[in-house]
This record gives C-alpha cells, sequence and structure tokens, in this order.
C-alpha cells in the first residue's frame, strides 16, 4: 500500500525571512523581493516585521521621504494594515542611520526597507554594508521597472548587489503573470513621457504582462485604472 504523502505547506516571503536571515546568526544577508504594482509588496514586508518581533527581535522600517501617501514616515499596504517608518531622503547615508540607531537603541535584528526603487545605487551599496560589516540583515521591497519598463536606480543596483532575489508575483487583467506596470491617464490611456518618479497608487499605475504592455504603449486600447476596494480594507 503506498503511504499517504503529508500535504506541501506554501510559506510566504515574510514567514521564510523570519526563520532564515533573522534567526540565524552570522547568517545576514541582502534580500530584494520585486515585482509590478498591487503585488503585495508593502504587505509582505510588514508581515515579516510582525514575524520578527513575535519572536522579540527588533526591527527598523526604512521608507522613501518623497512616499507620503500614507503620510510621512509611514508605510501602508492596499489591505489596511500600517507601520510606522524612518523616513530617508535620497542623500541620507543609511549606513550611518542603522549604526547611529544600534548604537541608541542596541541590538538591531534586521532592517526592512519599503519602496526599494527609489533608493539611489549609493545608498544600496550602504545597504550591502549593513549585511557585510554589521551582520544585520537587509529585506527590501520594491518595483522593478518603471512605467517605460526600465530599471529604477536602486532597483538596478540590488539586482546587482543582492545575495538572494524573489519575484512577488500579480495577475494581469489578461489572467497572465504581470510583469510590468503602466501608467495611465484619465482615459486610461499609456502615458510614454514624463518624469520616472511620480507618486500614485491605482489611479494612475496597473500592472499588465509583457503581452499587453506592449499592445497598451503602442495605442492599442485603454485600460480602466481603477480597482474595486478590496472587502477588508480600511476606510478612510
Amino acid at each position: 500500500m503506498e503511504m499517504e504523502r503529508p500535504p506541501i505547506v506554501s510559506l510566504s516571503p515574510g514567514l521564510i525571512e523570519a526563520g532564515r536571515a533573522g534567526i540565524m546568526a552570522g547568517m545576514a544577508k541582502l534580500y530584494f523581493y520585486y515585482s509590478a504594482m498591487n503585488a503585495g509588496k508593502t504587505t509582505t514586508l510588514l508581515q515579516s516585521a510582525h514575524n520578527y518581533r513575535e519572536r522579540g527581535m527588533r526591527v527598523m522600517i526604512l521608507t522613501p521621504a518623497l512616499d507620503d501617501r500614507a503620510g510621512r514616515g509611514v508605510v501602508s499596504s492596499r489591505i489596511g494594515l500600517s507601520d510606522a517608518a524612518i523616513p530617508f531622503g535620497r542623500d541620507d547615508d543609511l549606513l550611518r542611520r542603522v549604526r547611529d540607531d544600534i548604537d541608541a537603541h542596541g541590538k538591531l535584528n534586521c532592517v526592512l526597507v519599503d519602496e526599494a526603487q527609489f533608493l539611489s545605487r549609493a545608498q544600496a551599496w550602504q545597504l550591502s554594508d549593513v549585511v557585510d560589516e554589521l551582520r544585520v540583515p537587509v529585506l527590501c521591497y520594491g518595483l522593478r521597472t518603471d512605467f517605460r519598463g526600465e530599471l529604477f536606480e536602486g532597483s538596478a543596483a540590488l539586482l546587482a548587489w543582492a545575495d538572494e532575489m524573489q519575484e512577488i508575483k500579480t495577475i494581469c487583467h489578461s489572467g497572465a503573470k504581470a510583469t510590468m506596470t503602466v501608467r495611465v491617464d484619465n482615459a486610461g490611456r499609456a502615458v510614454q513621457d514624463g518624469p520616472q518618479v511620480e507618486i500614485g497608487g491605482n489611479e494612475r499605475y496597473v500592472s499588465v504582462s509583457r503581452v499587453e504592455f506592449k499592445k497598451i504603449m503602442r495605442g492599442e486600447g485603454r485600460i480602466d485604472p481603477a480597482q474595486c476596494p478590496l472587502p477588508f480594507a480600511r476606510e478612510d
């Protein structure tokens, strides 16, 4: 008689990192979790932070000061989860910020970075120093490419230097995996010019597959940027 196999349990990145990155002393790494828009990057970051704290560990959450959609120094997910964070500017030395935090508050078990695509190349290198010199794991979450399909500066650096990378997957309206992000105007047409950084959410950006990205960038059709609110999202 063939023995029944135990069920396969799928663990989220947040659960994995609490056991793999934070608990194993001396095994600090630089991680980059990337995706298109609305894949749950911030939700995963907040879950990771909770997992560390649940085990009595201290974390430091960093967020770019330019992204103040939820308020300055706040990271917030689409499903209503939020947490306090330390805002940083483009010229801030993140290695120094982490050193100062450790000097003021003691041992630090993990650094988590939201919207990591907005890091400068120098700041991505500084985060690698946090790992290599301070032996503190760093978990970065961000977009891989912008609305033109080009790498962000911070994402390009993390793709080059991270010890481990993982895609957080989301779905295109076509049913295929979404890997690209389109910036749309009020009519749902693709915006092809403008600054790389323009803070916005569901009303400006839509995640699509590469096939759909090519179509809308050629002007073939439009995409409705409006998305139905999640039933468990926090009301304003």
